[in-house]
């Protein structure tokens, strides 16, 4: 019987945006027992082919099909934090029962050369002198925070598609001198959900996912199995890869050539679940993509179509630790991005609270 659904599994094919169904059935069969099966004794993931093609044509029906354009009306800038509501906070903050903070923030390394291309400079501008009784310091940064070494939250300008932005805003709003709609600053107020923890590794039990390993749909369901919940409508959903885990052990290597994450099949799973926010410990999409002409397809429907801001760069491994001793995978996250007027996202340190 196993052996049989292991050949579901393997050989069933993309069809359409909803995807194998049948490697998804034969998943919630085998339940616990099966995903305990796909890890090798050794604890190492099974060797990682390359993520399922699907079309550019298949991304661009996505970005019509899953659109939340005109939802909460022609002039909304929100998107899918509209999802947040009063009541759900309510519940969000319901779940701290212990009092354990937990930071999903990458420690910033300051580059003090002045190396221009360094994501994070810092700059004395003052310090205490020897003799003087009273004295205070002071300092400067310099941030470039897209990209794969900070933790950041993207806008919803931060991608625009055929001319336009999130609910059809023209691409002509980002300007040389900042964004007129849909900057960071929309985000002030912050964001206070229920955040859930996605463990793939964990899933599969290995530390970590190896080179591009795709991330499909149901896995996910078989997560939600595993772990006893169900991503509801205004949840911040978190992907953990274990890349953290795998820089540790194997060092750097090229992001764009071989990174786990988010196949674009996981779209309509987003959607249906309506979650309000969907971050990573890596760049959320696997690279590659397999789809060509999109690197970062999940990228861009979330925030082009669905209005969903992306967590880039989290530090998921000790609130999957915190997770794992407390037996739930729920929690308060808490986001406060700067307020910056015009801007396309912001560093920011996400907290997780039990």
């Amino acid at each position: 019987m196993v052996l049989i659904l292991f050949e579901l599994i393997a050989t069933a094919k993309p069809r359409g945006v909803h995807i194998m169904q049948t490697r998804r059935n034969a998943l919630k069969v085998l339940g616990g027992i099966g995903v305990s099966c796909l890890a090798q004794a050794d604890g190492a993931a099974e060797p990682v082919t390359a993520p399922k093609k699907l079309p550019k044509s298949e991304i661009e029906l996505m970005m019509k099909s899953l659109s939340n354009w005109g939802r909460w009306g022609k002039d909304d800038q929100l998107g899918a934090l509209n999802l947040i509501t009063p009541r759900k906070r309510q519940q969000a903050a319901a779940l701290v029962k212990q009092g354990t903070a937990v930071s999903l923030a990458a420690d910033v390394v300051p580059d003090r050369r002045g190396n221009e291309t360094a994501p994070f400079v810092q700059r004395m501008m003052s310090v205490p002198k020897p003799g003087v009784e009273i004295a205070a310091a002071s300092d400067e940064y310099r941030v470039q925070y897209h990209g794969f070494a900070l933790t950041h939250i993207d806008a919803l300008c931060h991608m625009c598609y055929k001319g336009e932005m999130y609910n059809g805003f023209s691409q002509r709003e980002v300007t040389a001198d900042g964004v007129m709609k849909l900057g960071v600053g929309q985000l002030k107020n912050g964001i206070f959900t229920r955040g859930v923890l996605m463990d793939v590794p964990r899933l599969l039990g290995v530390r970590f996912l190896e080179g591009a390993h795709a991330i499909y749909p149901e896995d996910l369901d078989a997560w939600e199995n595993k772990s006893g919940m169900k991503v509801e409508s205004g949840d911040a959903v978190l992907i953990r890869t274990g890349c953290w885990m795998r820089r540790r052990v194997g060092g750097e290597w090229d992001v764009m050539k071989g990174s786990a994450g988010l196949h674009a099949s996981c779209l309509p799973w987003l959607k249906e679940r309506d979650v309000a926010v969907v971050g990573s410990d890596l760049a959320l999409d696997v690279l590659p993509s397999g789809v060509d002409g999109f690197e970062l397809p999940v990228h861009w429907v979330s925030i082009v179509a669905m209005g969903m801001p992306i967590l880039d760069n989290c530090d998921l491994e000790k609130v999957s630790e915190q997770a794992n001793e407390l037996g739930r995978w729920t929690f308060l996250l808490t986001v406060a991005p700067w307020a910056v007027e015009g801007g396309t996202g912001s560093p920011v340190n996400p907290i997780a609270t039990f």
